[in-house]
């Protein structure tokens, strides 16, 4: 992609782990992205700063945006209108492990705003100008908690499975205007989100076909690859990048 035909993508939640690696991703395709951090502004601001010079020509931008703040999503979705954007790519998330029968609505809720809600309301003002163009590209990434049951992760697949449910819908009804949706949805990935779970590594590892985790750089060749000439047919997609899992019973600690 030259310089004069350079196009621009969102990506949420880009200033580290899956989101940064989908970030440099788009960049050294060619892409000018803007991406959304939520606290990480120093890696936000080194990221722009360290792709802009290694690939010179191309624009990154770090936008500061709490997706769980309403207000904040509001207007930033305003601003963005007035900006053409080839693509989105929705990777922020947020966690909530618990229970179905001890979830709390609250938890669950801010969890569902910042994991499906935030993204419809992108989604709405972003494809204004890809459907004008008849041209552009949404990619979310979900989770293959939306596709298996596992303890403790009610909450957090509902969110997940809302974004699997709306992004078909959305697909269908946007094909016709040259706009692709798509549904990515990773297994356990080396990122610090696992930290948490470093106790029982080991033991998931041994349950995953592959015996290991993903790197973050293969969820973003996926995602650079949907944003390709050669996936300009796929749509309404749902794609897991798991190791495997999905293909057996499950992973237990």
């Amino acid at each position: 992609m030259s310089d004069e035909t350079a196009r621009r993508v969102l990506v949420t939640g880009g200033a580290k782990g899956v989101g940064g690696a989908i970030v440099r991703a788009l960049v050294a395709q060619g892409f000018d992205v803007d991406f959304t951090y939520r606290a990480s502004s120093a890696a936000a601001e080194a990221l722009a700063a360290e792709l802009e010079t290694a690939h010179p020509g191309r624009s990154v931008r770090a936008l500061a945006l709490d997706l769980a703040d309403r207000a904040a999503l509001d207007a930033f979705c305003t601003t963005a209108e007035e900006t053409t954007y080839y693509g989105l790519v929705h990777n922020a998330g947020q966690s909530y492990d618990a229970l179905a029968a001890m979830m709390v609505q609250d938890r669950a809720e801010a969890a569902m705003q910042v994991n499906f809600w935030s993204l419809t309301q992108l989604a709405k003002s972003l494809m204004r100008s890809m459907l004008r163009a008849r041209a552009g590209r949404i990619v979310v990434i979900g989770s293959v908690a939306a596709l298996q049951g596992n303890p403790g992760n009610a909450a957090y697949a509902a969110s997940k499975g809302a974004l699997l449910s709306y992004i078909r819908t959305l697909a269908v009804e946007t094909a016709k205007r040259g706009v692709t949706v798509n549904y990515v949805a990773p297994g356990f990935i080396d990122t610090d989100m696992m930290a948490p779970y470093a106790a029982y590594r080991a033991s998931m590892e041994k349950q995953i076909p592959t015996g290991r985790f993903a790197r973050p750089e293969e969820v973003a060749g996926l995602v650079a690859f949907l944003f390709s000439e050669p996936a300009g047919y796929i749509t309404g997609a749902v794609l897991p990048i798991d190791g495997g899992l999905t293909a057996q019973i499950g992973v237990h600690r």
